[in-house]
């Protein structure tokens, strides 16, 4: 019997630090912003919506201009999904039958599964979290 060989922690850090440096197509039907309530013991996705413009970048619907990652830009989120785990967060956003899934491309939602995982992951050890 053959045992494999133990995985490298720091080299799976390394390539999805790289992986996260990608070039990615933004979602036209928006972007969610995720945090933990910890009070509550749950996971938040605040939904907002965007445009894309001709550059690719993501712009406020109603006023056209790009929005800033770095800016204290207030807007308000079309919809907020709370979940206790990743897997009832993400069943509330993708199989909601009275609200159509506001995501439209399939990288988006693998993303986001993989963020409410991490998420998830810190409520429960009680860490930080912040959404690559």
């Amino acid at each position: 019997m053959t045992i494999a060989a133990p995985v490298e922690a720091k080299a799976l850090a390394a390539l999805d630090d790289k992986l996260s440096k990608r070039y990615i197509a933004l979602d036209p039907n928006g972007y969610f912003l995720i945090y933990l309530d910890r009070e509550a013991g749950l996971i938040c996705a605040k939904h907002f919506t965007n445009t894309i413009n001709e550059k690719g970048l993501a712009c406020d619907p109603a006023t056209g201009k790009p929005l800033s990652v770095r800016g204290k830009t207030v807007r308000a989120e079309t919809r907020l999904f709370t979940g206790r785990t990743a897997k009832e967060l993400c069943i509330k956003i993708f199989e909601d039958k009275d609200n159509p899934c506001p995501i439209t491309y399939l990288d988006h939602a693998a993303y986001l599964g993989r963020e409410f995982v991490r998420a998830e992951m810190a409520l429960i050890a009680g860490t930080e979290y912040v959404q690559d």
